[in-house]
């Protein structure tokens, strides 16, 4: 054996050399890194003895973090991020956007703008599914029939959604035992 394999004893510079010298290694066999750390060899040698520098540690934090930290251990994600998609921005980036824009308005305390962030973001996701719904139903029609039909689908669930939360449910009618589906619910408007 040509040297001992204990790293306290030499370096793995030194280890290869020795290796290269008694024939043990073949000189195409020799490491890429080698001829770089002759040619270039360090100022100090990385010895395992040698005291490490007293370089402290900086933070990386940016001010951001802690609201996506914040939203992410708050709320759970609800939706699944592609990384190949670069064009779409994830709902994290949406919400520290929003965040950041009401942040800068400064009119309220950091829980406000938080709460204040969540319902925006959670209409903006609305919104969004709503067009996507909707374009996605209607792809051969013109851009003019499109954007009709879609003003009048938003009116109707905004006149849907009102009527929804002014009028009490109804009650629930019985099923009858050998009938899977009620027609008397069918019919009532």
């Amino acid at each position: 054996m040509a040297q001992s394999r204990l790293e306290k004893i030499g370096t793995i510079f030194t280890r290869v050399q020795g290796l290269l010298r008694g024939g043990a290694m073949k000189t195409e066999d020799k490491p890429i890194w080698y001829d770089v750390y002759a040619a270039f060899p360090p100022k100090l040698e990385p010895r395992f003895d040698r005291p490490a520098p007293e370089i402290p540690v900086r933070n990386i934090f940016y001010a951001e973090d802690i609201v996506r930290a914040k939203l992410h251990k708050l709320n759970k994600p609800q939706e699944t991020i592609s990384l190949f998609d670069n064009r779409r921005t994830t709902q994290s980036q949406q919400f520290v956007q929003i965040y950041q824009d009401l942040k800068a308005q400064g009119a309220l305390d950091e829980q406000k703008i938080y709460e204040t962030a969540l319902d925006l973001l959670a209409e903006q996701r609305q919104k969004s599914r709503l067009e996507a719904s909707t374009e996605e139903s209607l792809p051969e029609l013109d851009t003019e029939s499109k954007s009709q039909l879609l003003s009048d689908f938003k009116e109707a669930v905004g006149s849907q959604q009102a009527k929804s939360s002014s009028s009490p449910a109804p009650p629930k009618a019985k099923k009858d035992a050998g009938v899977g589906i009620n027609i008397d619910s069918l019919f009532k408007d």
